[in-house]
This record gives structure tokens, C-alpha cells and sequence, in this order.
């Protein structure tokens, strides 16, 4: 077959790995671009359905689906197949084929993707499963780009449609998802980055040709939860092997899988719903997991919620610190035992090799940053300096470092819209700035007052405010863009606040942090406690050291060894438990949410113990724009934070 587009998918955008900037501007072009023949199985419990409806549709890129946006609000995926010999009119107007007696399907050359960037799934819906039709017996396979299903040297792999292929992707999509025919991004650069990326994420959960659970990423440094996984894959399959919706197999599955009030018609959308609302009816829907489960091994109990993390390894980690994402989704953490920074692909993919990005000054490394220009900024405690590295990894600060500005223990950083980065100094009780170039701009004693006492974690506001945690005192300080404290001598105090840690900045301007004594505080822009006086509390949180707004407002806080969410209004998302049973999480040191609705979290073993590890939730929150700078730029700039 002929294959022509006019925009081949070359743009940076586009790529998994190796981009530097921040885009001003969608560049995507929407040129149509014809299909390739493809086949497969659906499978439902390890057996052929028959007469299955198999549509193919496009993520839509009109606006964002997602949890909590109503299906009647946003435009629907579109569907690709069109009239064919082997295809059927169904009575909204979209086609599909039909699985044959062993389950089989064939898709013909016959449709079209918006574009070669297209991201495309398969969506089964119907059929026999071997007790009858089943109406409520629905399936997904997420392919990916268009482009990748276009070769004339060899055809695309075999598609398996079945349970865990299902988990797999409405996990991974999860954050542009209100159910299986409703899957949408914005157009932006950044958002089909982020949509991009996430259909990514599904291949390193299952093989697509096969349907089975993996147990290690396809780069081999990932630990995947293959028994949760084909847990969550035994409760779909209890529905999909009974006598329908009326069954109480799928009864207990649909009633325990809502979206809000809303029952879902069937298993593609309970497990996209299961995806959105991880804590929710666990233990009623461990229940569905019984008698001779299909999919094996399995959890041997209920665990504390549903997320799906995946436990990245290598690339240098040691001791693995403070974490931060670039535009391209592209993990970035530094480790301060062995004085390197590691990098990691969207899919948890090593890129920075055994030993990580070493030299430009980096003497015991704790925080990181990303600027408008992709390069990567990290305060060294070692000798009170800051280094610089390109996206590529290589050092552009000398080998002392940036120096001056009243350095003193740097540990976290953040840079605003002007580009100059900010520093908190834990031990000079001090703020320094510096230029984009690495020039010091306050002075040798850095910025002081404010309240600052023990300063840990800063963050910068849409005003070019800087906001300093202070670990050392129950209260946060405020420095203005010249670095004029703008916080009283005692810092803002109330609202709970207590021997806080890190501080983040959200789409309102109001400022959370987390504190010591199991709370989150939440200020106002100007400084004006909204939390209660004893903070928000429950959603398990125990000790949190690090806090992330995500694209919806909801507040995540990492503790030792797991996670919490909260609302906008500081109502606990998370039960009693937090997020994190099974995980494996250990010594949590840093949070960052990337444009796919991944939470990253790293995992510090103990001094030179070379077992860190970094954790990614998957698909559990909302998407954001990354890096956080990006947010104060075009297209961006009304919030602190954005959807992509």
C-alpha cells in the first residue's frame, strides 16, 4: 500500500525522549492520513467472543475528557471506520466489524486518522463470551499513533483484545477518559505530547499482541504490578463471563465502578471508572475476584485502593532526591550520594545511563528545576553552588558551579517567568536569586527576613512572588520579584502550618503546603490562612514532605511511604489508608505530576544503598503543564498551574 501525508510526525512535540523548550504554540498539523490493514482477537475470561462489535476510534483533540467531565459536555472520539465489505452501520452512524466464531476480527485499509499523530484504540462492545450475548461486555486496546500503524515493510503486531488489555489502557488514559467512547485532549503542543505519552504507558503494562500482564517494562527497568493488574482483569472478566447486566457479577462490577451517580453500561467504562476513583468499593470489588480467576497470578488480599505503580530502576540513581518534568514528559531526579542527575523517557526508560549526568559543580545535589529553555538547574549542598545541564545532559555550569548570591545549603529551586532562578538556603536562613546565565543577583547574603527560619521549599506565583516553606517554624514567608520580603518578621502563620517542607502554587494563587504534623495548610495570595487551625487533615497522610497541584486543583502530598489527595477545598480524595498499599514506596523525598495525569515519586533506600528507585502512579491524576515554568508563558500565563 501507498502511504503519503503532508506532515510526517518529526515535530519534537512529538517525540518520547531528547526535547528541549517550551513551545509557544500548536505546530501539529491535522493532515488525514489513510489506515492500514489490521488484525486481532477479542477475548473475554481466555475465550473467543463472538459477535463482538469492534470499533476503531481516534482520541478526539477538542477539549479534555476526563474524571469528573460529563460525556454530554464534550465532543466524542472519533470513529475511524468507514463503508466497507466487511463492516456494519450502527444506528449512531459508525461503522464496525464483527468477530468471527473464533473471535477473530479484520480491519481493512478502509479509514482514515485526523492526522499521522492520531492516538488510536480498539473499543469491543457485545458479543458471546460463551454464556450468551452479553451486552454489557466491553473491551479496549490502545494502539498509539496513527503513524505507527502505517508500515509497507511489515504489518502492525496482531491486536489482543481482553481484560488486561483493557486495565492497561483505561489506566494509562485515564486522565483524558470519561468513558470508552469519550477520550479527548486539548490541540496543544503540550497536550498531544501528554495524550501521546500516555498511550505510550500502555505497552509497558501488557503486550498488545498476546493480552498478557507483564512483569517488567519492555525496557527491562520497570517492575510492573502484573498481580493487581490481573486482579483488576479477573473483575472485569466475572462480568464478561456471566448472562449480562442483570447478573450479579456485573451488577456488583457496575454498582462499584460509578462515575459519581452514574453506572457505567459497561466493563471498559467500570475499568476507566476504577482508574478515576482508585479507593473507592475496594473490597466489594475484590469480591468479583473468585472461584478460578482467569488471569494469574493475582493479589492473594483487598489491598488498600487500586492505583497501578510502576517502579523504575537505573539511570544512575542513588540516593535519589528532589524530581522535576520536562516538556517532553521526561523524568528528572538528582541524586545526592553520588553527585549525578538521572534521566528517564516517559515510559520510565534509563536515557542518562549507569552513572547519570555528572560534573558542572554537583557536590551533594538536592533540588531541581526546569527553565523556559529546557536546560536543568540543581542547588548542590556540598559546596553552595548551583550547576546547570542542557536537555541532552551535559554540564554547561564549570566545574565550581555557580557561586555567590549568598549560597548557603541550597535545597530547593524553582525560576520564574523572567527566567531567574530562586533558591531556598536551609542554612543561611536566606533566599538567593540568580539570572539565567548563572549570574548572582542578590547579595552575598542572599534575601532576609520574611519569617524565614530553616527555609526548605520555595515556589514562585504568577507575580513573581517567591513562597518559602520554613522548617525550622509554624510559618511560611513571602519575598516579593526584587526579593523585598513581603511576609511580617514572624512570617504568615495559622492555618495549621507546622515545620513545613515544600510549598506549591495553584491555578488560584493560593499556596499549600504540608506539614509535619499530618496536615496540609492553605494560604491565600496574600497571605491569609484558609485552612482551618488545625489544617486538612485525614486522606492518610503521615509525615508528608512533598506537595503537587494537579490540573484539576486536587492537591497531592507525598509521605514516607505513600501518597494522599485532596480536593481544592481540602476535602480528603484518598481514605484513611492514602494511596500506596503494595507499592513498595520507601523514604518518599519528592512529588512532581507530569502531562499524561502520571504522579512521579522518588524512593530513597538509605545512604549508598543503590537500590533507589523511582515510582510512577499511573494515570491517577489530571494533567498538567510541564515544565512548571511553562505555566507563566504563552500560550499559558492566566495560572499558576494549567491543563495542558
Amino acid at each position: 500500500m501507498r502511504i503519503s501525508w503532508d506532515v510526517a510526525v518529526a515535530s519534537c512535540a512529538l517525540l518520547l525522549s531528547g526535547c528541549a523548550g517550551v513551545p509557544v504554540a500548536n505546530t501539529i498539523g491535522n493532515t488525514s492520513v489513510q489506515g492500514a490493514a489490521l488484525q486481532g482477537k477479542v477475548h473475554g475470561g481466555q475465550q473467543a467472543i463472538v459477535g463482538a462489535s469492534v470499533y476503531l476510534y481516534a482520541a478526539n483533540t477538542t477539549g479534555y475528557a476526563g474524571p469528573g467531565i460529563a460525556a454530554s459536555s464534550i465532543n466524542a472520539s472519533v470513529s475511524l471506520l468507514t463503508s466497507a465489505s466487511n463492516t456494519t452501520k450502527d444506528l449512531s452512524g459508525n461503522y464496525y466489524v464483527t468477530t468471527d466464531s473464533n473471535g477473530d476480527f479484520t480491519i481493512t485499509g478502509d479509514y482514515t486518522c485526523p492526522s499521522a499523530s492520531s492516538q488510536v484504540y480498539i473499543y469491543s462492545v457485545g458479543g458471546n463470551p460463551g454464556a450468551g450475548t452479553n451486552s454489557a461486555a466491553g473491551l479496549l486496546a490502545g494502539l498509539g499513533a496513527c503513524s505507527t500503524l502505517l508500515s509497507e515493510s511489515s504489518s502492525f503486531p496482531f491486536i489482543f483484545v481482553d481484560e488486561v488489555s483493557t486495565i492497561a489502557t483505561a489506566y494509562s488514559i485515564a486522565g483524558f477518559a470519561t468513558d470508552a467512547t469519550h477520550v479527548s485532549s486539548s490541540n496543544s503542543t503540550l497536550a498531544l505530547q501528554g495524550i501521546a505519552n500516555a498511550f505510550a504507558t500502555v505497552h509497558n503494562m501488557e503486550t498488545l499482541s498476546t493480552g498478557v500482564a507483564l512483569a517488567t517494562t519492555p525496557a527491562g527497568n520497570g517492575q510492573v504490578p502484573r498481580s493487581e493488574i490481573n486482579s483488576l482483569a479477573d473483575f472485569l472478566a466475572a462480568c464478561l463471563n456471566s448472562t449480562g447486566p442483570s447478573s450479579t457479577q456485573c451488577s456488583t462490577l457496575l454498582s462499584n465502578a460509578m462515575n459519581g451517580s452514574i453506572k457505567p453500561n459497561d466493563t471498559a467504562t467500570a475499568a476507566i471508572n476504577i482508574a478515576h476513583n482508585p479507593g473507592a468499593n475496594v473490597s466489594n470489588l475484590f469480591t468479583l475476584q473468585a472461584g478460578s480467576p482467569p488471569f494469574t497470578p493475582t493479589m492473594n488480599r483487598a489491598p488498600g485502593d487500586y492505583t497501578i505503580t510502576i517502579n523504575y530502576s537505573g539511570g544512575g540513581l542513588y540516593d535519589a532526591n528532589s524530581v522535576a518534568i520536562d516538556k517532553s514528559g521526561n523524568v528528572w531526579v538528582v541524586n545526592n550520594y553520588n553527585n549525578s542527575v538521572s534521566e528517564f523517557s516517559p515510559t520510565g526508560a534509563a536515557i542518562s545511563g549507569s552513572s547519570g549526568y555528572t560534573g558542572g559543580g554537583l557536590n551533594a545535589p538536592n533540588g531541581i528545576a526546569i527553565d523556559k529553555s529546557g536546560n536543568v538547574w540543581v542547588g548542590n549542598d556540598g559546596n553552595n553552588s548551583l550547576s546547570e545541564f542542557n536537555s541532552s545532559g551535559t554540564a554547561i555550569s564549570t566545574t565550581s558551579g555557580y557561586t555567590g548570591g549568598g549560597l548557603n545549603y541550597p535545597r530547593s529551586l524553582a525560576i520564574d517567568s523572567s527566567g531567574n532562578l530562586w533558591v531556598a538556603n536551609l542554612e543561611g536562613n536566606s533566599v538567593s536569586e540568580f539570572s539565567s546565565g548563572g549570574t548572582a543577583i542578590s547579595g552575598s547574603s542572599g534575601y532576609t527576613g520574611g519569617g524565614l527560619s530553616g527555609p526548605i521549599g520555595i515556589a514562585v506565583d504568577l507575580s513573581g512572588n517567591a513562597w518559602v516553606a520554613n522548617d525550622n517554624s509554624y510559618d511560611i514567608s513571602e519575598f516579593g520579584p526584587t526579593g523585598a520580603a513581603i511576609s511580617p518578621s514572624s512570617g504568615y502563620t495559622g492555618g495549621g502550618v507546622y515545620l513545613s517542607r515544600q510549598i506549591a502554587v495553584d491555578a488560584s494563587g493560593n499556596v499549600w503546603t504540608p506539614n509535619y504534623n499530618n496536615s496540609l495548610s492553605e494560604f491565600s495570595s496574600s497571605g491569609s490562612a484558609i485552612s482551618p487551625s488545625s489544617g486538612y487533615t485525614g486522606g492518610g497522610l503521615q509525615g508528608p514532605v512533598g506537595v503537587a497541584i494537579d490540573g484539576a486543583g486536587n492537591v497531592w502530598a507525598a509521605s514516607t511511604y505513600d501518597v494522599s489527595e485532596f480536593s481544592s477545598s481540602g476535602t480528603a480524595v484518598s481514605g484513611t489508608a492514602a494511596y500506596g498499599d503494595g507499592w513498595y514506596l520507601t523514604n518518599v523525598e519528592s512529588i512532581a505530576i507530569d502531562g499524561s495525569g502520571n504522579v512521579w515519586l522518588t524512593n530513597y533506600m538509605g545512604p549508598g544503598s543503590g537500590y533507589d528507585f523511582v515510582s510512577e502512579v499511573v494515570g491517577a491524576a489530571t494533567p498538567v503543564v510541564t515544565p512548571m515554568v511553562a505555566n507563566f508563558l504563552t500560550p499559558y500565563g492566566s495560572h499558576a498551574v494549567n491543563i495542558p
